[in-house]
This record gives C-alpha cells, sequence and structure tokens, in this order.
C-alpha cells in the first residue's frame, strides 16, 4: 500500500471510530428520557433522583470537557481518547447492572467523566487525520452522525425499554465500546499540542460551583429554598463559580479565557446556547414522562412521537446551511430560536390529560424546525467570533456551556414542576407540566435576545493546521 493510500485509510478509519464515539456520547444525553418512568418503576426514587440519573452525566461532561481536551494535548490524544472510551464502556456496565437508584446515578456521573475524556479528543483525532482539503466534508459526516444520535435518542431509549429493559440503554455502548478499542488502539495515530498546559485550580472552581448550583435547585423543592442544606449549596456554589469568572480574567492560562466573552459575538452565541439547552433539555425531560405517563404510551411510541422535534434537525439543517451562507448567522440563529419558543409556547397550550396528538404535533414540528435553524450556523458562528488558533477553546467553551444548560434546565424545569404538581394523578402532572413548559419557552425567547447581540454578517475564517506532532502508532 502506498503513501496515499495508507494516509486515505488511516483519515476513513478516523472517521469511522470518532463518530461512532461521537454517536455513543451524543445519544447518553437523551436515550434515558424515555426510560425515565420504567427507571422509576424498577428502581424507585423520587423526582430529585430521576433528575440526577440526567444531571450526573451532563454535569460531569459538561465540567470536564475542557480539562479532557487539555489533558489529551499534553499525554496524548490517542492514548487518552482509549482512556475516556475505556472509562464510558466500563460505567456503561456498571449502570445496568446497578442494584439501586443511588448507585445508577453514581455510574451515570463516571459515564460523563469518560465521555468529557473521549468527546472533545474525536475532533481533534479527526482533524489531525484528515487533509485539509477533505476536512470539512468529514467534519460535516462527524456533525452529522452526532445529530442522528440528538435525534434517535427517546426513541432508541424507548424501543430498548420497552421490547428489553431499561438496561438495555447501557448495555448497548458496552460491545460497541469494546469493538472500538483495539480498532483506536491501532488505527489511530498518536499527536499532541506543544507547551500544553493543565488549569486544575479552574477546573476545582467550575467543577465545584456548578455542582453546588445544581445540587441546590435539584432539593430546593423538597428541602424547602430557605434550608441549610439548600441555602449552603447555591451560596457556595455561587461563590466558586464567581472564583472561576475572576480566574479567567486573572490566571496566564485559563481553561476558559474570559476576555473571549468581551466579543460580543462569542458572548451572544454561547449565552444563547445556554438558555437554548436549558429551556430544551429541560422540557424534553419532563414531556417524555408526559407522553408516557399522563396519555400512556408505550416507550417506543413516545419516542416515535417526540421525532417531529427530535428528528427535524435532519431534514432542515442543509436548508438552513444554505440560508445561513446566504443572510449569515445571525438571522438563521435568531428565527430558529424564535421558532423553537413558539413551538414549546404552543405545546404548553396544548398539554392537558387528554391531550390528542394531532393538538401537539404543531408545536413539535414548529419547535422541531426551528432546532435546526439553530443547529446548523452556530458551530460556524463560534469559530468565526475567535482567532483561529483559539479555535479548540472556543468549541469547547461551547460544548461546555450547552451541556451546563441543560443540566441546569432539567434542574429548573422539574424544580418549577413539583412545586406546582407531582406524579399523583394525571391532572397532577399536567398542573405541574404547563408552567415548567412556559419557563422553557421563556428561557429560548430570551436566548432569541441573547443572539441579537452577535454583530452583522460574519464568515468563518479559514481554520490553521492544527500544530502537532504525530508519532506513528504503537502496536498492540
Amino acid at each position: 500500500m502506498n503513501q496515499h493510500q495508507a494516509g486515505r485509510s488511516g483519515a476513513v478509519w478516523a472517521l469511522v471510530i470518532t463518530s461512532v464515539a461521537g454517536f455513543m456520547a451524543a445519544l447518553d444525553n437523551l436515550v434515558v428520557t424515555t426510560a425515565l418512568p420504567s427507571i422509576r418503576e424498577s428502581l424507585g426514587g423520587e423526582l430529585a433522583e430521576l433528575e440526577w440519573t440526567v444531571n450526573a452525566y451532563t454535569l460531569t461532561f459538561a465540567v470536564l470537557l475542557m480539562l479532557g481536551a487539555a489533558l489529551g494535548d499534553r499525554f496524548g490524544r490517542r492514548r487518552l481518547f482509549l482512556a475516556g472510551l475505556t472509562v464510558f464502556t466500563g460505567a456503561s456496565a456498571a449502570a445496568a447492572l446497578s442494584p439501586g437508584i443511588n448507585e445508577l446515578i453514581a455510574f451515570r456521573a463516571v459515564q460523563g467523566v469518560g465521555a468529557a475524556i473521549m468527546m472533545p479528543l474525536t475532533l481533534t483525532l479527526l482533524t489531525a487525520a484528515v487533509p485539509a482539503a477533505r476536512r470539512g466534508a468529514a467534519l460535516g459526516i462527524f456533525s452529522a452522525v452526532t445529530g442522528l444520535a440528538v435525534a434517535s435518542g427517546p426513541l432508541i431509549g424507548g424501543s430498548l425499554t420497552e421490547h428489553l429493559s431499561w438496561q438495555w440503554i447501557f448495555w448497548l455502548n458496552v460491545p460497541v465500546g469494546l469493538a472500538l478499542l483495539p480498532l483506536a488502539r491501532l488505527r489511530l495515530t498518536e499527536s499532541y499540542a506543544p507547551d500544553a498546559r493543565l488549569d486544575i485550580p479552574g477546573t476545582l472552581l467550575v467543577s465545584g460551583g456548578l455542582f453546588g448550583i445544581v445540587y441546590g435547585l435539584v432539593n430546593a423543592d423538597s428541602d424547602g429554598w430557605t434550608s441549610p442544606t439548600v441555602l449552603t449549596a447555591l451560596v457556595v456554589g455561587a461563590a466558586l463559580t464567581a472564583g472561576f469568572i475572576r480566574h479567567g480574567f486573572r490566571a496566564k492560562h485559563p481553561m476558559l479565557p474570559m476576555r473571549l466573552f468581551r466579543d460580543r459575538a462569542f458572548f451572544g452565541i454561547n449565552m444563547a446556547s445556554m438558555l437554548m439547552f436549558l429551556g430544551m433539555f429541560g422540557s424534553i425531560f419532563l414531556l417524555s414522562q408526559y407522553f408516557q405517563g399522563v396519555l400512556g404510551y408505550s416507550p417506543t411510541e413516545a419516542g416515535l412521537r417526540m421525532l417531529p422535534w427530535t428528528g427535524m434537525p435532519m431534514l432542515v439543517a442543509p436548508i438552513a446551511g444554505m440560508l445561513s451562507d446566504r443572510f449569515g448567522g445571525r438571522p438563521v440563529v435568531v428565527a430558529g430560536l424564535v421558532l423553537q419558543a413558539v413551538g414549546l409556547a404552543f405545546f404548553a397550550t396544548v398539554i392537558a390529560p387528554d391531550a390528542s396528538y394531532a393538538s401537539q404535533l404543531p408545536g413539535l414540528i414548529v419547535g422541531g424546525a426551528g432546532m435546526a435553524l439553530y443547529f446548523a450556523p452556530a458551530a460556524s458562528l463560534v469559530m468565526s467570533s475567535v482567532r483561529p488558533a483559539e479555535q479548540g477553546i472556543a468549541s469547547g467553551a461551547n460544548n461546555a456551556l450547552r451541556e451546563v444548560g441543560g443540566a441546569l434546565g432539567v434542574a429548573v424545569l422539574a424544580t418549577v414542576f413539583s412545586s406546582q404538581g407531582g406524579y399523583e394523578s394525571a391532572r397532577s402532572f399536567t398542573d405541574g407540566t404547563v408552567p415548567a413548559v412556559w419557563i422553557g419557552a421563556s428561557a429560548v425567547a430570551l436566548a432569541a435576545l441573547t443572539a441579537l447581540l452577535i454583530p452583522g454578517r460574519r464568515g468563518t475564517p479559514a481554520p490553521e493546521p492544527a500544530a502537532v506532532e504525530k508519532r506513528a502508532p504503537v502496536a498492540a
């Protein structure tokens, strides 16, 4: 095999390995949602425990994303990718074997750690393996596969739960992970980043801060907003988060340089992303339970009925990309967020114990179309808001803030739900869900207003080739 063929083969293998790994990590964000009623029936637990089965993953995933990227830059991207994949696969098996809700929450957190190490390195490894001329196409395929994971998450989770058991949403990762490990070891090329540094103080500050805030929100309804535990968690969490922001301004090499937020485009798209995920994830958390617990759909039926919302990006994204090229990213993002807010608001008006699916369908379609219009140009806006040398940091920050938004959304909307309703009856559940979804719609509407801060038309600068030192693969 000549050098050109070897290089092409390596690029194809890198695309396959990183895309499958990215699919697994993205899938686990939403695959649990349609299994929540079955998990509750099997393992018990109140609303707070159900929240943590989702948030334990998204929170550890969010706060460790940038650390995972930095560890790979310093100690070897392939080496850390293999470590993250091993942790993720092992934690998936442990989650499937969990005897109780607390054990499941713990292993979900470990899953998030593995995903946080693995996920940011997928793009780095893919970029290093694919020639610049084909990089755009490869990244497009990778993004499409990740989008498919988000779209199919509720359906896959519902189908596995109904036809096998909820444990299979975790068992599914095990054979895939075991197959990827030797392939990654043999087919991926090791690479490093020069002068890579770790920001341990920043990681500790943001991890403690976000955990404190989410812990306080999750327990506020059961323990009371004025309870010492909740107040302490919120105050300490806010103080540590403020310390992280200060650290980002003052440290020499912070994990997230706060000076980036002085740019209106970077601030606007990142704050809009966080608010959008807050409204979207929090709403999906409750609506997936509403479809099953109130309307009586099976897990598979619930996943299918959510497809017009979660699957619409697969149909609309190409159109959104063309609109973004013609009119710029800002109007497309703003329009998408407005449509998603309208879709959620429409859904909130029709939620009832006996609501027909036909009455819900317009809200699902409009919201899904809005999600597609947002996703297509968002990455381009993030990348064009910073210098090429800072695009890795910018991408990591945007992904982290979106995950933080998702964790906060589940916590905030579930708190609203439990203060206004509960699981006692269908009427009680809808009484809590309606105001919570209105809050979700308001968060997405606020995201649309925030996106208006983004300056007018911006193009995406041509990325500079990553400065890496390649080393030959080590034989297994």
